[in-house]
């Protein structure tokens, strides 16, 4: 295996600990005679980490070539890079050194390792190339992860040869790209010593638009901007703001759901991470997505200036936004920054030359989203109608008026009329029903 990795090329910085590294020492060490023993506890160690990787993916079937399914998804070099953004040139010189890669890759693939089962007296390479995962929850691992690496595995399994996989394999860059992006829809951001380090949110709420009530303007609004944005025409910054539970924050996770298809992907952020947004733009705006940087629950006091780092972002700064990110906030404030009396009497009392500066310089950040959509609480009727909506989606059985009683009754002990409320007090009612 060791002579079969050595022919890599374009895929060759695989790291010193890496799975595939790792065996092809262990199978080096097994033809040369090695301790045995030692051999085995190796082996098992590398057992282990593609169980582990296979757990927290969702694989199944053959672990073994989802492994090396899971490498050619995720492995940045500039010839993935190039086939995220254009595809495969026909006459590239590149596609040379890549097809011998995939070359490779097929042996790997239909590896033999029947004779290091043999020396070491153990199956464990025969039981992952025949596994059988234990049903999961889908909340225990990504399923979008487990689909995509299952279904490429699959096709590259049956390839005859490396041009067939280089063909399958460009592909899938050209539709998906490469890395965590292709096989994630939602991101968190950490900061590392080494940089910023993108994490996926792996239970990602599944909700859509269309499962959203009382809100169908604001969700058109919101539709019209976004495919804007998808089809490369001018778009806007977007903040969502109105009264609480009433669909703002929903409404923005519900895009990734509608438009992951089309590469639409999400980045959460938070206030006290706002001074990594440059960095941020430089990781992503060369890739072939398009970016919603989301911002849950906008909202400023007196004393924090962590506004200035958004402001500097969205418009302003001597760098300009990327073509292929958005701002999307959902705030309960119109304005976002809290306003006092005394923002208007700076003049007479903080000495500013020119009347209400400070209040401008608050209210300027709320105008640099261009399209500002208001999310009001439902009437007493709308709050009805979607009770009684959800109730039938669930398979609620309960007569009209009983039902309108009971909604009414719980809306007044927890929190007034919206959208979250209705939703709350049908998971009341599901509750009830259980055995």
């Amino acid at each position: 295996m060791n002579r079969i990795l050595s022919r890599l090329i374009l895929y060759s910085d695989l790291g010193e600990d890496s799975i595939l590294v790792r065996l092809a020492e262990i199978v080096r060490d097994c033809e040369g005679g090695g301790d045995k023993e030692a051999l085995l506890r190796r082996t098992c160690a590398q057992i282990k980490r593609i169980l582990d990787l296979s757990t927290a993916c969702g694989f199944d079937e053959n672990l073994w070539q989802c492994c090396l399914t899971w490498v050619l998804m995720t492995n940045d070099n500039s010839f993935t890079r190039t086939c995220e953004r254009t595809g495969a040139a026909e006459d590239g010189s590149v596609n040379r050194f890549a097809e011998n890669d995939l070359a490779v890759f097929h042996q790997l693939f239909h590896y033999d390792f029947s004779a290091v089962e043999a020396y070491l007296e153990t199956d464990c390479f025969s039981t992952i190339c025949h596994y059988r995962a234990i049903p999961k929850r889908e909340r225990t691992y990504n399923r979008d992860v487990s689909a995509q690496v299952l279904r490429l595995r699959r096709a590259l399994a049956a390839a005859e040869n490396g041009h067939e996989m280089f063909r399958l394999v460009t592909d899938y860059y050209k539709r998906y790209g490469f890395g965590v992006f292709a096989m994630n829809r939602a991101f968190r951001i950490r900061r590392e010593a080494a940089g910023l380090e993108f994490l996926p949110i792996s239970n990602v709420d599944g909700v859509r638009l269309e499962d959203l009530l009382g809100c169908e303007r604001q969700k058109a609004e919101l539709r019209r901007n976004t495919e804007a944005f998808l089809a490369g025409k001018h778009a806007n910054n977007v903040l969502l703001y109105g009264d609480a539970g009433t669909g703002k924050s929903t409404s923005v996770k519900a895009l990734v759901n509608e438009y992951y298809d089309r590469g639409l992907r999400m980045i959460e952020i938070y206030k006290h991470q706002f001074g990594e947004l440059s960095r941020i733009l430089a990781e992503i705006k060369n890739r072939n997505y398009r970016f919603v940087i989301f911002i849950d629950d906008l909202s400023f006091e007196e004393n924090e200036v962590e506004y200035k780092f958004l402001k500097a972002v969205i418009e302003g700064g001597v760098e300009t936004r990327p073509e292929n990110v958005l701002i999307y906030a959902t705030s309960n404030r119109r304005h976002l920054i809290r306003e006092t009396w005394n923002d208007r009497q700076d003049m007479e009392h903080h000495g500013d030359v020119h009347r209400s500066d400070t209040m401008e310089e608050k209210l300027s950040l709320a105008a640099r989203f261009g399209v500002t959509i208001h999310y009001n609480a439902p009437t007493p009727k709308e709050f009805q109608a979607i009770v009684k909506a959800l109730a039938e989606r669930q398979g609620i059985q309960m007569d009209e008026k009983e039902l309108a009683v009971k909604a009414n009754a719980w809306e007044v002990r927890h929190g007034g009329f919206s959208g979250r409320t209705a939703q709350q007090f049908v998971h009341y009612l599901e509750g009830l029903e259980a055995p």
